[in-house]
């Protein structure tokens, strides 16, 4: 992704500034409470919620809908963005759960880093190597956090090893945990020679931080028992030896992973995390389309949707679209050319968020993440260029694994069913798709979750309760190819085709015989998986 360091244009200072990434995680792992404790530490926060909180104490910022509340995860990726010393973090927390694995593969495409968070006990999980593939794809670099270390984890070598192992990246220690569980005091920051303890008493309170000058300094023993200090020189001993050191250059290119060890919820190690990604996380990168390659520092604006969010405020039927700037610098009231439709567009009252809060943003620079609060003209992977046509690539759209047919319990408002449909289609929530045949929708998801999610969310924002029945269809792909070929193939499967929301044509299958059956039949049609979201 880079490859001289050299010749790369100097960015801006205000775009340089920038550091935007996600985190990423399996389910549990301590994500959004590391999201709190980012705000917290970057002052856009007083006080941090806990997730798993007692009666009507904090709600986390960063999980606003109903459901993510009754349920204690987190739904639908929300952006973030304030300022750490200074950087200017834009920050974009994604589901964790495998069964919003769409979303969040979405929200890579609109990042420059990721920071990993795994267990301490439990190590690296299977929703976890999923998303670090994605990673991998875009070669993007990742921070890991190690959490939990407050609690009995592993030993320390063993979770480096299975990082190593499963995911197949260096690992280099960015801090070294002292003892661990009940004796987990603190972590040696070797990237400063600083010694940080942590203060179990007020969880809000960021760590004390002592300066050492190396492993021989009399100083650690005053703050180190000394069981506990023989143990971690001889543990640095071996981790110096076993252990690449930290490489920018590798870190950069996704090969080498920095790992730093802490415990959110005791605000520890939170800090350092933060400082390595200023220090040495990426600056805005450049972003691909099909015409060429965006850098951050040109002068005209650029940036695509990635997201698109619905209902955000329950009281306005808004939907907010989500858009990475790629490069420029962006001012409120500019008008931009929207690519698809050709048409110029006035961004009147762009917004940036604190969670569920937000703000008007007067501008914003390549790197930065806006909301444009709109009626439905703008869709995931749109451009909006000062002009150009641009036309982002990258982003994925994935063929449902789980069909199933919804009905309105209500028969007259079919109607509003429809609407909701093709609102949360909009939102990459959901694939809706219309049949040729018999009346009703067909709607497609990733996983089981999902259903009940969207059922939630129709009866609470359209006060519609509907029901899903099972679909005799098991799967969806969808169809390209010459015109005549598919009005051919269209007139003798009229059953198993279906319009999805943007109108394009999907065949849905039951059996894997029958994608095999048209792809026999009709050599000249592509039948595929997923599909670009790209106009």
């Amino acid at each position: 992704m880079w490859p001289a360091m050299t010749n790369a244009p100097t960015l801006p200072p205000e775009i340089a500034r920038r550091r935007t990434f996600a985190i990423i995680s399996h389910p549990d792992a301590g994500k959004t409470t590391l999201t709190e404790k980012f705000l917290l530490f970057g002052g856009a926060i007083q006080m941090a919620g806990q997730v798993r909180a007692k009666g009507e104490a904090r709600r986390t910022r960063s999980d606003f809908m109903k459901i993510e509340a009754d349920r204690g995860i987190s739904v639908s990726a929300s952006a973030m963005s304030f300022d750490f010393r200074e950087y200017r973090f834009n920050l974009v927390d994604t589901p964790g759960h495998s069964d919003f694995s769409e979303d969040t593969y979405r929200t890579l495409t609109a990042v420059d880093a990721a920071i990993m968070v795994i267990d301490g006990a439990k190590g690296v999980e299977s929703q976890t190597q999923k998303l670090f593939e994605v990673c991998r794809l875009r070669d993007l670099p990742i921070l890991t956090f190690c959490n939990k270390m407050d609690r009995e984890s592993r030993d320390t070598f063993d979770i480096i090893d299975e990082i190593q192992e499963n995911l197949a990246i260096d690992v280099t220690p960015a801090s070294w945990p002292i003892g661990v569980g009940r004796d987990f005091i603190g972590a040696y920051d070797l990237l400063h020679d600083r010694l940080e303890i942590m203060d179990r008493a007020d969880r809000n309170k960021v760590a004390e931080s002592i300066r050492i000058s190396g492993l021989d300094d009399p100083k650690l023993a005053e703050h180190v028992p000394a069981d506990l200090l023989k143990k971690f020189r001889e543990e640095i001993e071996m981790a110096r030896e076993l252990l690449p050191a930290f490489d920018r250059a590798s870190f950069l290119n996704g090969s080498l992973t920095p790992i730093w060890f802490g415990s959110a919820i005791n605000s520890f190690g939170v800090k350092e995390l933060m400082d390595g990604m200023g220090e040495f996380g990426p600056a805005p990168q450049p972003q691909k389309a099909a015409e060429r390659q965006i850098s951050a520092d040109e002068k005209a604006v650029a940036g695509f949707v990635f997201k698109v969010q619905a209902n955000m405020d329950a009281k306005h039927r808004d939907r907010v679209a989500f858009v990475r700037l790629a490069s420029g610098h962006f001012e409120r009231g500019m008008k931009l050319t929207h690519v698809r439709t050709k048409k110029p567009m006035a961004i009147a009252n762009p917004v940036m968020f604190l969670a569920a809060d937000r703000e008007l943003a007067e501008e914003a620079w390549a790197g930065d993440i806006i909301g444009i609060p709109n009626h439905g003209q703008l869709r995931i992977g749109d451009a909006l260029t000062e002009g150009e046509m641009l036309h982002f690539t990258g982003i994925p759209s994935f063929a449902p694994e789980l069909l199933s047919g919804v009905r309105a319990l209500d028969p007259m408002k079919a109607k509003h069913l429809e609407k909701a449909l093709f609102q949360f289609a909009e939102e990459g929530a959901a694939k809706v798709f219309k049949p040729m045949i018999g009346s009703g929708y067909i709607v497609g998801v990733v996983g089981q979750l999902q259903f009940e999610v969207l059922a939630s969310r129709i009866e609470q924002e359209y006060s519609l309760p509907v029901r899903f029945e099972p679909s005799q269809f098991t799967s969806a792909r969808w169809v390209s190819g010459p015109k005549d070929e598919m009005e051919k193939m269209v007139n003798v499967n009229k059953g198993h085709i279906a319009l999805d929301s943007d109108g394009d044509t999907v065949f849905l299958t039951r059996l894997k015989w029958d994608i095999d059956r048209i792809e026999r039949d009709y050599p000249k049609l592509k039948l595929t998986a997923t599909k670009e979201m790209m106009v």
